[in-house]
């Protein structure tokens, strides 16, 4: 059966919204040393999907990864995920939004101990409520609104609006017009949809940068100390908490607590069973950023 028209049209859209952002996110990259992975061949992994595996053993396909000491050869430390998506209409937004975090939060929680900023590019129509529900949960949203999409084809002489009604002939017109722009003019149409949403952009952009450049500000070091008790109830578990002499000799130490923070706001939490493990979880950050000893890496990416 032959591709709806309609559906080649809003899967055109969406790559072209994606793509805007790709050359930036790629001069990004080169200014600070990093690694921009993509959809595409790469040594360092098979196939072409950009495929992360989480703690469980799943993989999630991304659209865009950032990774400090990345090379086309070798997986390096991811900095940000980026995933990005379309929607024309509100009613498929709040899914989409539930989409992308059952991607991103569970690498990112393999993640942890890097703090990697967790992006989104969405454009089209979504709801405040979906992008506060990304956004409630640390994502970094850049949005392209569906009338600036309308308003940036519009600057080449392409009608991109469509709804529900639009019949197949005029989704033929419309791939039609844009095959016969001139591929000279075609990067007007990305130019003037970021001047669009100029003020989202830079504040994903100004986020990238606070990921990249953060510094540690504060590390706090808590050794626990004590024996544990086990209640049957917890009626007994009241009554230990209630009797317990909180002003005695602490005993045997149980474990250490870590709480790193940096300046963009980021926090890594570790809890560490002996000195050893502690000294060596420290010492990956002695320069301001998570530095993943080899295991760490070894089956994340497919």
């Amino acid at each position: 059966m032959a591709e709806a028209a309609g559906h080649k049209w809003g899967q055109f859209i969406g790559e072209y919204c994606e793509s805007a952002i790709e050359p930036l996110l790629q001069d990004f990259a080169n200014r600070h040393g990093l690694y921009l992975d993509k959809k595409g061949l790469r040594p360092a992994r098979t196939g072409r999907k950009l495929r992360w595996v989480d703690s469980f053993g799943n993989g999630h396909d991304l659209d865009y990864v950032l990774e400090r000491g990345g090379t086309p050869t070798t997986i390096g430390t991811p900095i940000a995920f980026i995933e990005s998506a379309w929607r024309r209409y509100t009613k498929h937004s709040r899914n989409k939004v539930q989409e992308i975090q059952g991607a991103i939060l569970p690498i990112a929680e393999k993640h942890r101990f890097s703090a990697p900023m967790l992006g989104c590019i969405l454009a089209g129509e979504y709801t405040a409520g979906a992008l506060n529900q990304l956004k409630s949960i640390g994502f970094k949203v850049f949005y392209l609104t569906y009338e600036s999409v309308i308003e940036a084809f519009d600057s080449v002489g392409v009608d991109a609006r469509f709804d529900e009604t639009t019949p197949d002939a005029e989704f033929d017109r419309k791939l039609q017009q844009w095959a016969a722009i001139d591929k000279a003019k075609r990067p007007r149409v990305w130019k003037r949809l970021l001047k669009l949403n100029k003020q989202s952009l830079d504040d994903f952009m100004l986020n990238l940068e606070r990921a990249v450049v953060r510094q540690i500000n504060a590390v706090r070091v808590v050794p626990l100390h004590g024996t544990g008790m086990d209640c049957v109830t917890v009626t007994d578990a009241i009554s230990f908490v209630q009797s317990y002499n909180e002003a005695a000799p602490t005993g045997p130490l149980v474990k250490y607590e870590i709480i790193i923070r940096y300046d963009n706001g980021n926090k890594v939490e570790g809890q560490f069973q002996d000195r050893a493990a502690t000294i060596e979880f420290l010492t990956a950050y002695q320069n301001g950023n998570w530095t993943p000893l080899p295991e760490d890496l070894a089956e994340d990416v497919e």
